[in-house]
């Protein structure tokens, strides 16, 4: 779940060095934190948290293959 979450961050930034994802777990619940620039905070969230949305339905479907529930929040610097 991380590797993929930076993988699609790094790919919407102009600053893809600066994106930085955490993972905790609990159980079979992953939660991942994602940290990018300010300035590239708009690309990921996109508008009305398109981009966002589009994002965390992605990482539920890969979640569910695995048996495990996923959540993404993204984090202001």
């Amino acid at each position: 779940m991380k590797a993929l979450t930076e993988y699609i961050a790094q790919s919407l930034v102009e600053n893809p060095d600066n994106v930085e994802v955490t993972q905790s777990r609990q159980g079979n619940r992953v939660r991942l934190q994602l940290r990018v620039s300010k300035d590239d905070m708009g690309r990921v969230i996109g508008k009305s948290g398109r981009v966002a949305n589009a994002i965390r339905i992605l990482l539920r479907v890969a979640a569910e293959r695995d048996g495990q529930q996923v959540t993404l929040d993204v984090v202001e610097p």
